[in-house]
């Protein structure tokens, strides 16, 4: 009796594990799109510009939950592009910080890879309106990369890589931290982990790169910019005008020292030549045109400042940002007497920082994140805050000289690019083909 109840017990258990077990979808035979349709049955999907070595290229437009853990919560219109290269191929997930456009990441080309790049949600055209800010949040993001990476693996089963470049590629050290195995390796271009909500460490990089004359340089710069701030304010009008852009979120006078503020951060950040940078004698206009070169003012007039909102919220909460060296001019401000890039984040929304969570980041990249390569330029401001793998931890990280923001492979010299190759074949196997970008000069 004991024997015919175990028998019965064992069918009925494996009814139910059959019963329990995910009906994977059938894509073998399917054109790519329909096996796309398959995967994203909710999807809207239309086909976009093949670019570089793809063969189809595929914008996805997702109903993506606002919030993972309550689908009730409703849904948002996530954009996703993906570009088909060949199913034997690596992928590339491309972990954009802010809005997406389709092209060819550099890492895709190294690889001759399929490519996934993802919009950031709430950026773009992902956007929302109104910002629902409560979902607005990293772990969020993470499990949009998740889903759609656990959903793409059944058609690209060689190896995978995120990649992102400043925002995404923190982002890409996000998702590593929280999904370790869903990237065989990730590669983060000149990607800062913030260790404040404002972070010294910046201030003290722009304070020591590149030579004492050209710091000078600069400082004397921002003084003579806020010493003649009436004539360059009438060239700022003009230039609003011209531009049709306008100021009414932050007043022209106060985007103004911000700019000024901005300038010695933005000026390392995309590589300023210290001989470009107008001396005494120059025309108020010459200094008002390379403020704009360098600064701009594409965060303060009303359409920037609308644009950067997510990004500020997620640096306010999250992420942190960098903190206003006010020494050289502190003298010389009128309208912005207390700095801070919390002026760029939206009101009436809680701005509580998390101390904790890009901690617990670094933490884990710099003392577990195997198969990451790190890529840095020296004089980037950013790079200040960029992390370092201990001895133990299988990673790579390569710090460009006089590089800065716009550091990428290709930039590095044939030895170092020799480097970079090498450990990538070493992390994806020799079965991965490796497609060297010719060296600068």
């Amino acid at each position: 009796m004991n024997t015919i109840r175990n028998m019965i017990l064992l069918f009925v258990v494996g009814l139910t594990l059959n019963g329990c077990k995910k009906t994977e979808p059938k894509l073998e035979g399917l054109a790519f799109k329909a096996q796309l349709e398959v995967l994203f049955p909710s999807a809207e999907i239309s086909s976009i510009t093949v670019q570089d070595h793809f063969k189809e290229a595929f914008q996805l437009i997702l109903k993506q939950p606002l919030d993972h853990n309550n689908l009730e919560a409703g849904t948002f219109n996530h954009y996703i592009y993906v570009s088909h290269s060949d199913y034997s191929k690596p992928t590339v997930l491309v972990t954009e910080g802010y809005s997406a456009s389709p092209r060819t990441y550099e890492l895709s080309q190294v690889l001759q890879s399929n490519q996934v790049m993802v919009e950031y949600r709430f950026y773009g055209k992902s956007r929302p309106e109104p910002i629902p800010w409560e979902y607005l949040k990293n772990d969020q993001a993470v499990e949009d990369y998740h889903s759609i990476v656990t959903k793409l693996k059944q058609l690209y089963k060689n190896k995978w890589i995120s990649t992102g470049i400043s925002k995404g590629g923190e982002t890409a050290l996000i998702y590593k931290s929280k999904y370790p195995n869903d990237m065989d390796v990730a590669v983060p271009y000149v990607a800062p982990l913030i260790n404040t909500q404002e972070d010294i460490r910046t201030e003290n990089l722009i304070n020591t790169v590149g030579t004492k004359a050209c710091r000078n340089k600069i400082s004397q710069f921002q003084r003579h910019v806020l010493t003649h701030r009436d004539a360059v304010l009438k060239d700022l009008n003009a230039y609003a005008e011209k531009e049709n852009m306008t100021f009414t979120q932050v007043p022209m006078a106060e985007a103004l020292e911000y700019a000024v503020l901005e300038f010695p951060f933005s000026f390392w950040q995309w590589g300023g030549n210290c001989d470009d940078i107008p001396t005494e004698g120059a025309s108020t206009n010459a200094y008002f045109e390379y403020l704009i070169i360098i600064s701009g003012m594409g965060m303060y007039n009303d359409e920037g400042f609308n644009r950067y909102l997510p990004s500020f919220y997620q640096h306010m909460i999250e992420l942190g940002y960098y903190k206003f060296d006010l020494e050289p001019v502190k003298d010389l401000l009128q309208v912005v007497k207390s700095p801070s890039n919390k002026r760029f984040a939206p009101s009436g929304v809680d701005l509580t920082y998390n101390p904790d969570y890009i901690k617990n980041v670094r933490e884990f990249v710099e003392n577990m994140g195997n198969h990451i390569l790190y890529i840095n330029g020296a004089y980037d401001p950013w790079g200040a805050c960029a992390p370092t793998p201990k001895p133990h931890v299988d990673a790579l990280k390569m710090v460009l000289e006089g590089g800065h923001h716009g550091t990428r492979i290709k930039d590095f010299s044939e030895e170092d690019q020799q480097k970079i190759y090498d450990k990538l074949r070493e992390w994806l196997g020799d079965k991965v083909e490796v497609f060297p970008i010719k060296a600068s000069k």
